[in-house]
C-alpha cells in the first residue's frame, strides 16, 4: 500500500540522507548578517555537517 500523507518539504529541504544512512544538515545561522562574523567562522560553516540523529526516525517524520 502506498504512503498517503504528503512529503514534508520543509525538512526535505534541511537534511540529506547519504548512501551509509548519515544525515547530513547544514549549519545553522548561515544565510545572512555575515558581514560582523569573522572569515574563519563563516568558512567553517561552509558546507554539510553530520547530524546526530537516525535516518530511520527521519524518514518517518518527513513522509507522513
Amino acid at each position: 500500500m502506498p504512503r498517503t500523507g504528503k512529503t514534508k518539504k520543509a525538512l526535505r529541504k534541511r537534511f540529506k540522507i547519504t548512501k551509509n544512512k548519515k544525515v547530513m544538515h547544514r549549519p545553522i545561522g548561515q544565510d545572512h548578517f555575515l558581514a560582523k562574523r569573522s572569515g574563519n567562522k563563516t568558512r567553517s560553516r561552509k558546507g554539510k555537517k553530520q547530524f546526530n540523529f537516525s535516518a530511520k526516525t527521519l524518514k518517518k517524520t518527513i513522509f507522513k
